[in-house]
């Protein structure tokens, strides 16, 4: 039996549990920062999938639908049903939407740089193209960006570095893919929702799982040995999980470190930002 934060845990295969005051929890983390930053709401991307859906209905009960803004930002090949269950959720939810097709500023730039032929690449525009729109609209309408990023994501630095993970706060990137879709539960999300194949809708037939290279409930049962701190073989042996996907899935978590800290200064001064200036 593992020890942790004090308390003995008994995970015998380190399977995520979604803790009961979850959302109480994440709730007063909204509210909060809303009120710290002074911001007069919150802008949210919308895309169609459970995550964003999950934070939208959080921020809305935490500080009012009419404080809550989702910018839907579709490219071409994004999925009429995406775009219809966006719509939908956003009247169940009784939030503001606004939809900007991106296409024109992504042909743009494709125009301008090379090398844009790379699915990855391009994918990385995008993105940063959406973060540059949430924060234009934060701004004029003196609101924070919540961001939509999950733990799972997070730890495997399956993101854009300054695009989707480009947020003022992250109010659920500290559970785990499969606490999502049981907090999406939990709080009432509809099915069309939570059921969808999860997918960054970056490019025809792309989805989230068959881009890493493994389900998100192995995923999330490696990441939860990993931050356990039990080694590769102790998790190999509770789960039953390939040594070799283990040791895929720790490589891609040390390589992203950096995705997930501000930019790194080297300490010359008494203090020094993102080291021991602690704020």
């Amino acid at each position: 039996m593992k020890r942790l934060f004090g308390r003995e845990c008994n995970l015998p295969d380190m399977r995520p549990e979604l803790k009961e005051e979850a959302a109480d929890i994440i709730h007063d983390f909204i509210a909060s920062k809303v009120e710290e930053s002074g911001g007069r709401g919150v802008v949210i991307g919308l895309s169609g999938g459970v995550d964003s859906a999950l934070v939208a209905k959080l921020c809305a009960e935490a500080v009012g639908k009419e404080k809550v803004l989702a910018l839907f930002l579709p490219i071409k090949s994004t999925s009429s049903r995406d775009r219809a269950d966006v719509e939908r959720l956003s009247r169940e939810l009784g939030i503001e939407l606004v939809a900007h097709d991106i296409d024109d500023i992504v042909d743009a730039f494709n125009n301008t740089v090379p090398y844009l032929d790379s699915k990855e690449l391009l994918g990385n525009v995008m993105a940063r193209t959406r973060m540059t729109i949430l924060f234009h609209y934060a701004k004029l309408m003196g609101r924070v960006v919540m961001g939509t990023s999950n733990k799972s994501e997070l730890l495997m630095g399956y993101f854009t570095k300054f695009g989707d993970g480009g947020a003022d706060f992250a109010p659920i990137g500290d559970l785990y893919k499969t606490e999502v879709w049981a907090l999406a539960r939990k709080v009432g999300l509809p099915d069309y929702i939570v059921d969808k194949v999860p997918s960054a809708g970056l490019w025809p037939g792309q989805t989230d799982e068959g881009e890493m290279g493994i389900s998100y409930s192995n995923l999330d049962r490696i990441l939860m040995g990993f931050e356990m701190s039990f080694p590769p073989e102790e998790i190999v042996k509770r789960t039953g999980i390939d040594a070799k996907m283990v040791e895929e899935v720790w490589c891609k978590h040390r390589h992203s470190v950096h995705k997930r800290k501000m930019p790194l200064v080297p300490k010359v001064g008494l203090r020094t930002i993102g080291l021991d200036w602690r704020e």
